[in-house]
């Protein structure tokens, strides 16, 4: 395998975990590390800490992972795409609808791989939650429920709940499901005296009917990742911060009270916990995007998928802003 020189944007709590990875990483040399605070950390050797991405390129890199605030992603992924390096940006894309076709525009004019990292793609929970959608084990898929919820990361000052968190529970709803959102509907909400919106609860339809909710906050003192999957076979529950995924089937047996049966709908049937191998998901979106820019086949989350994330994110926020719900085109930007 050639050894591709990797660059990297950012040294915050993100972009150290980024580094990690890339030190490690078969095939690849940790070759440039840019971040106008220097190395505070020690994660990168000292003589390939530069202050700008133009010091940088003079590297020679041939990929680069943005992982710098979201506030300076496209001026960064555009720097990069004249330079002619590939892109691994941090999601979201871009810190608007307007800006991230932009990016992906210069990226596919240069002809360069360009990726967003969308990581809990890469979760084995709902990776494998996926493989059983597609081989229809849960039937027709009637609901996807998702909760992101813990403390506020002080870390975060360019963007609210939205753009960070929830852009994470917009992308794997479309991709497990391989729907599109067409609708969304939101309410927002400031509690901790940001200027950026801390709380977010919405709902959303997707092109094949499914119906979504979604309740994500800097607010709880309890850190939760959960994605649920109701279907006609019944539910799987997915739990990304410990990679578990739970099957629970609709019941074959009678329920002989009929009081409860009626309440119920469904009968409770067998729970269970399937075993899966868990490898990092940052470790695999890593070794994904390193093979795609050696030319081989690979899973990486395309700047296109990007912009949709970006494009449904900012009608959340349009939507909790008007009070109004907010259609959304089916096809790709």
């Amino acid at each position: 395998m050639p050894t591709l020189r990797a660059g990297l944007i950012g040294l915050g709590m993100m972009g150290r975990h980024h580094a990690r990875v890339l030190s490690a990483l078969p095939g690849v040399e940790l070759a440039a590390v840019v971040d106008p605070a220097g190395d505070a950390h020690g994660v990168a050797v000292a003589d390939r800490v530069f202050g700008s991405l133009h010091e940088a390129l003079e590297q020679r890199l041939d990929y680069c992972v943005v992982a710098a605030p979201t506030v300076y992603h496209r001026e960064l992924a555009l720097e990069l795409a004249e330079a002619g390096v590939h892109a691994l940006v941090e999601k979201p894309l871009a810190p608007d609808v307007a800006s991230a076709p932009e990016v992906a525009d210069a990226f596919d004019r240069q002809g360069l791989i360009g990726a967003v990292g969308h990581i809990e793609r890469y979760n084995p929970a709902l990776q494998e939650a996926r493989r059983r959608l597609e081989a229809g084990e849960l039937g027709e898929v009637f609901q996807v429920a998702t909760r992101r919820q813990g403390p506020f990361p002080a870390r975060i000052s360019d963007v609210g709940v939205v753009k960070d968190l929830a852009s994470h529970d917009i992308d794997l709803t479309a991709w497990v499901t391989q729907q599109p959102f067409i609708r969304v509907a939101a309410g927002t909400a400031h509690r901790s005296g940001r200027q950026h919106e801390d709380l977010v609860s919405f709902i959303g339809r997707l092109r094949d009917g499914t119906v979504t909710n979604h309740l994500v906050n800097w607010l709880s003192p309890m850190k939760e990742r959960m994605t649920m999957i109701t279907g006609e076979r019944g539910t799987f529950v997915a739990d990304t911060l410990t990679a578990d995924l739970t099957f629970y089937a609709n019941g074959s047996v009678p329920t002989e009270w009929d009081e409860v049966a009626n309440f119920r709908g469904v009968s409770e049937g067998d729970m269970v916990r399937f075993a899966i191998s868990k490898p990092e998901p940052l470790r695999v979106e890593h070794e994904a995007f390193r093979d795609a820019v050696l030319g081989k086949e690979s899973d990486i989350v395309t700047m296109r998928e990007g912009v949709r994330t970006v494009r449904v994110a900012d009608a959340v926020l349009e939507a909790a802003s008007s009070g109004q719900a907010v259609e959304l085109p089916s096809v790709s930007p």
